[in-house]
């Protein structure tokens, strides 16, 4: 990409309070609500080190507008989010129409847009209009395990295109994401630069052993509060081993939702709910203390969520706690050794693989000894996303 003239990003990413990101950047720390480096701060600094200017445009719900010396800041809710059907993805176009216009009031020469559910096709209006974009994928573009509908199949075959020409280059969370991106285009891709979640390591350094009574053994989760997250299939587990009468496992239930009243509720009815703790969100400094008390992580997200990477995977290993999950996220595939995977959305396999970890101690400590291998790669800032869309910036394709 060329730097003989100015940089004008529009930056779109698929969720998060970019206002409060630009707030943290400029006092020099991290988000304290996230455990990873945020990707906001990630591009406001290399916007800096190219001395680029912005139009930042996040869907997050509370709209809000912010102008500085560099920066344009504005919050913009996505129309129609809870509809379905052909309601929901008009919505989607008519949020891309809208980011194309304001790219072009902005005279931005670079778009970065951030969402695994973006009708990726109308994008390829922007290379007309002088304008090179950089696709960021977070998310699948199809689920793994379950075939597209026939609206998705369609958005799919109209955006191979924009992947395989319009693009300059394409940043993945996950290897299986670029694996998606090769096979809709046959091959024909632009380059695919494969990004890591970072963190500081002095993040995880006030993290202690796991308690060696197992008094109790405790199983924690954190991540939204929603069906497709599993967090139900998490309540029939501890449901199901209550009732062969393992009163020695707890789960720490971390994380807010749509969806946590409910299961509140159902843990209540169930009479699980001294063993079943729902603490709500979690900041950086509880999220911690929670993977302090923790035994091991369990990322037991379903078949019918496109999970692109599932960055409590990559946390729990870092905390040396081993991780039990499946396919359905593709972070498996990086700290595999440190990870009891079971089939997807499989109850039974999730159940076993908690009760082994549990009563096996020699295989939870050969566990735990593969998590301390599979840590530095979370700590390479060359791998950050930031680090990434920097070299694309300034290296041409």
């Amino acid at each position: 990409m060329s730097m003989t003239k100015k940089l004008k990003i529009v930056y779109a990413p698929g969720s998060g309070d970019i206002v409060k990101d630009h707030s943290n950047w400029l006092k020099k720390q991290d988000n304290p609500e996230s455990v990873a480096i945020a990707y906001g701060c990630q591009f406001l600094e290399v916007c800096s080190a190219l001395d680029a200017d912005a139009y930042i445009i996040s869907p997050f719900r509370d709209k809000k507008f912010l102008r500085d010396d560099r920066f344009i800041i504005e919050h913009r809710p996505r129309p129609l989010i809870n509809a379905s059907g052909i309601l929901y993805y008009l919505g989607q176009f008519w949020y891309e129409l809208q980011l194309i216009a304001s790219a072009i009031r902005f005279r931005a020469n670079v778009a970065v847009v951030s969402d695994g559910q973006t009708p990726w096709f109308v994008l390829s209006l922007l290379p007309w209009l002088g304008i090179q974009v950089i696709p960021s994928l977070h998310c699948t573009l199809w689920r793994k395990h379950i075939p597209p509908s026939t609206a998705r199949k369609l958005i799919l075959r109209l955006s191979r295109n924009f992947f395989a020409k319009d693009c300059v280059a394409i940043l993945a969370i996950s290897d299986e994401i670029g694996e998606q991106v090769v096979q809709l285009t046959q091959g024909q891709n632009k380059p695919i630069l494969r990004f890591s979640p970072v963190y500081r390591r002095e993040q995880f350094d006030g993290i202690d052993e796991p308690d060696e009574n197992r008094s109790p053994f405790r199983v924690m989760f954190a991540g939204r509060i929603e069906h497709n997250k599993g967090v139900f299939d998490l309540l029939e587990i501890a449901k199901r081993l209550a009732s062969e009468g393992r009163q020695d496992i707890t789960f720490d239930i971390c994380g807010n939702g749509s969806a946590l009243e409910s299961l509140r509720l159902a843990a209540k009815e169930a009479r699980v709910e001294a063993s079943f703790a729902c603490h709500g969100f979690c900041n950086k400094i509880k999220m911690c203390e929670m993977l302090t008390r923790s035994h091991i992580v369990i990322v037991p997200t379903r078949t019918d969520f496109p999970e692109g990477f599932n960055k409590v995977v990559a946390e729990g290993i870092l905390a040396c706690r081993p991780v039990v999950t499946s396919s359905v996220c593709p972070a498996l595939s990086d700290v595999r050794e440190a990870v009891v995977e079971v089939p997807p959305d499989d109850i039974k396999g999730y159940s076993d693989a908690i009760l082994r970890l549990c009563d096996d101690r020699e295989f939870y400590e050969q566990k735990r000894r593969s998590c301390s291998k599979a840590q530095e790669q979370f700590y390479d800032l060359s791998k950050s996303w930031g680090a990434q869309l920097k070299s694309i910036l300034i290296n041409p394709y």
